[in-house]
């Protein structure tokens, strides 16, 4: 087949490659539209007369153009998905004809979107992606222009990287001068410590590594980095090692995001040659965003943060550890704490003195922290009738108290409770020793503390009482005590709203969750996001749970503010008793989301296969279209959920619904090479040769994915390989484009 027609008077030029095309001013419509200035170039939005395809005219400002028409002319082979294709040149205008970006620069997007965690971490990815692609030509193709303002974006918000290969170090004549063209374009904040330094030597791949790596973190942060320094101040801090702030990332980051901070932190090492590669950096990546992938069209449920109180323990180290760095003034000072350290209780006794008792030592403790510290009771009587404040407070608010209830000493917190111990004292974060006998389990403790009128119901500084943390821990008789106090079992936590029963049924206590019905939590109380007790434990999969919740009266048709029910829970999580047990309990199989997503659309999105069959049996529609105008199908195909397939197919799914960008699940199956699902599509009799709304067939997006045997499975099953789309382009025409001689073949014959 014929080579397709280029413009009238665009040419192709052979030393180039039969991609690559010379344009002239006429060949485009007479609105310039200007998208962007800079000092290196204009680029202006403008229309090709005979292809009406939009296109980005960069036009070069500078008396290196010779050189940049040259050096476009060399990367305009480059085709990938996740870099700016580049048709040709424009010689008169002295210009690069691309593909024209619709959604601009993410540095644009940044600042007026918040993104979610799932887009950031498939941003990153694909950044990844594409400058592992660069650094994997022979010999590596360095960027060195890795930057916000170069990493365009499409519709539906995926990566483009541009500008890639218009800094050159051998154009400049020293590395103050390549320094000074860096400046010059507004990319200090993204070069490297080793480029500042005395070495000669020309950048290495890691050079982009380290650019990649602020990339990341103005992506986590949605921030500027070195804001408000100049580029001495920067130049200062990133040659002595120092980088922008971690703690600048949202606090409602997955926990995933530690792993990605990781990552970012592993690339801006100072030695260049401990930073990873972009092949290792993509792996990494790859698995991250898998963890939090959305598909394309399906934002989805953001989950919330949960809510969880980690141990505390640690918090006794300054007591724990030898201090061989502390250097008390007096050495009998130093004494005094060491004999207790060593457990010669003896010679405490013998060498203390009343002067002891008013000391301070590291982190503000007092001698009768470490007398309680060390478990023996005498000595801390001792200390006690040597007039020590029982009430006095460390550095971070402990009291001799708290220490004792941390390491479960009884009797010593008696003794101290007998000696005008304040229970309800708090520590910097506001827990009381109660907080942490409940944290605990010590229900010995929490007796203790109770009878010596502890607050039952006290909270911390995020809300928490001692109840919440019972609950979540498991401890039933420490839950059984505190309730005996107790008024209000469905006192909220400030910082989402949850009560005991919403923190044990996520954790899945049953008994606890049992305890606390009894004594008349509400099933359906909703936290600050309206997300009750029953969401929480189908989103766990707690089926006992969840059973017990709906025989104590849980409404199974309650959603959150995302409209999300327990249903969409279940099914999410492919926890098919769960699912079955609240269809019995009379919820809708087809109940949407915000986003008009069923649980049918839900379980496909994760591949859950029996649960799809439960909702099926109980009514539910194969064909229900979600946002975007997504069926169940065209989510199981995007995911490569061949059984999925399978199962809709025989549950009579129709394979020709067409979401709203025209595409079928078979052009999404022949664009992410699910040829499994391919032929399950065939089988169900779809359309072979359907076009979506820019007029691309299976076949197109085959050969475009380049998979060979899709693209033989489609000719077996008669595709039209003489259809053309939007572009005027055939299916092989498009094997030409990407010089695969095996499609070229198949489709020549």
């Amino acid at each position: 087949m014929a080579e397709p027609t280029p413009q009238k008077n665009a040419r192709h030029d052979s030393g180039i490659g039969e991609r690559f095309m010379y344009f002239k001013k006429e060949d485009f419509e007479v609105d310039w539209e200007k998208i962007s200035e800079g000092k290196f170039g204009h680029v202006y939005k403008v229309k090709l007369r005979l292809w009406r395809e939009k296109c980005a005219i960069k036009a070069f400002t500078t008396s290196s153009d010779h050189r940049n028409m040259l050096q476009v002319a060399k990367i305009g082979k480059i085709k990938f998905k996740y870099l700016l294709t580049i048709y040709g040149l424009c010689k008169d205008s002295a210009a690069a004809v691309m593909e024209y970006i619709n959604r601009g620069s993410l540095d644009n997007l940044l600042t007026t979107h918040a993104l979610m965690w799932p887009k950031k971490f498939q941003m990153i990815h694909e950044v990844a992606m594409g400058m592992n692609f660069l650094h994997s030509m022979k010999p590596p193709f360095l960027h060195l222009n890795l930057k916000l303002s170069n990493i365009l974006l499409d519709d539906h918000l995926h990566v483009k990287i541009s500008d890639f290969g218009i800094i050159k170090w051998a154009d400049s004549s020293n590395k103050t001068a390549f320094i000074e063209h860096l400046a010059a374009r507004g990319n200090i904040n993204y070069v490297p410590p080793e480029t500042f330094s005395q070495n000669p030597e020309p950048p290495t791949s890691k050079y982009d590594v380290y650019s990649f790596a602020i990339v990341i973190w103005e992506i986590l942060t949605q921030k500027r980095p070195y804001c408000g320094m100049n580029m001495t101040e920067i130049l200062i801090r990133v040659t002595s090692g120092k980088r922008p702030s971690v703690e600048k990332v949202p606090d409602d980051k997955p926990h995933e995001c530690e792993e990605m901070i990781s990552i970012m932190q592993q690339c801006w090492r100072q030695d260049s040659s401990e930073r990873p590669a972009f092949y290792e950096t993509v792996q990494m990546t790859e698995a991250l965003s898998d963890v939090l992938k959305l598909p394309d069209k399906i934002p989805g449920r953001e989950v919330n943060k949960r809510s969880q109180k980690i141990e505390k323990s640690q918090c006794l180290s300054a007591l724990q550890r030898e201090d061989s760095q502390e250097t008390p003034e007096r050495h009998s000072d130093k004494d005094i704490v060491s004999y207790l350290k060593r457990k010669d209780f003896e010679s405490f006794k013998n060498v203390l003195k009343k002067e002891h008792v008013s000391m301070r030592f590291k982190e503000d403790n007092s001698l009768l922290h470490y007398a309680v510290a060390s478990g023996n009771t005498e000595s801390v009587r001792l200390v006690l009738n040597h007039g020590a404040s029982v009430n006095c407070q460390s550095a971070n608010g402990y009291t001799p108290l708290l220490v004792a209830v941390l390491k479960k000493f009884h009797e010593i917190c008696g003794l101290l409770v007998e000696h005008g111990a304040d229970v309800n004292l708090t520590e910097q974060d506001l827990w009381t020793a109660l907080h942490f006998a409940s944290q605990s389990g010590d229900d010995r403790a929490v007796r203790l503390l109770l009878d010596a009128k502890a607050t039952a119901d006290v909270k911390d500084k995020d809300g928490w009482t001692p109840l919440h943390l019972a609950s979540q821990n498991g401890h039933e008789n420490v839950v059984r005590h505190l309730l005996s106090r107790l008024s209000n079992v469905d006192k909220q936590e400030e910082q989402s709203g949850r009560t005991a029963l919403h923190t044990a049924c996520e954790y899945g206590h049953l008994r606890i969750a049992k305890i606390l019905l009894a004594k008349g939590a509400d099933p359906n109380r909703t936290d600050n996001t309206q997300t009750t007790p029953l969401h929480l434990a189908a989103e766990q999969g707690h089926f006992r749970v969840a059973r017990l919740l709906v025989n104590s009266g849980a409404d199974v048709k309650l959603k959150d503010d995302r409209s999300y029910s327990a249903l969409h829970f279940a099914a999410l999580q492919g926890c098919t008793g769960i699912c079955r047990l609240l269809l019995n309990n009379g919820e809708d199989a087809d109940v949407m989301t915000g986003q008009k997503w069923t649980p049918m659309h839900l379980a496909a999105l994760k591949g859950h296969s029996e649960t799809l069959l439960v909702l099926e049996e109980n009514g539910a529609s194969v064909d229900m279209q979600g946002e975007g105008g997504w069926t169940a199908l065209h989510l199981s195909c995007h995911h490569r959920h061949d059984e999925v397939v399978s199962v809709l197919i025989n549950a009579g799914a129709n394979p020709n619904v067409a979401e709203d960008g025209g595409w079928t699940p078979l052009h999404l199956a022949c664009h992410n090479r699910g040829f499994a699902n391919v032929l399950l599509l065939i089988a169900g009799h779809t359309d072979i040769n359907v076009q979506n709304n820019s007029k691309d067939t299976p076949l197109h997006l085959a050969v475009q994915s380049g998979s060979v045997p899709i693209v033989k499975a489609l000719l077996l099953n008669n595709a039209d390989k003489y259809i053309v789309n939007c572009k005027g382009y055939t299916a092989f025409d498009l094997a030409q484009q990407a010089n695969n001689e095996e499609m070229i073949q198949l489709l020549k014959l």
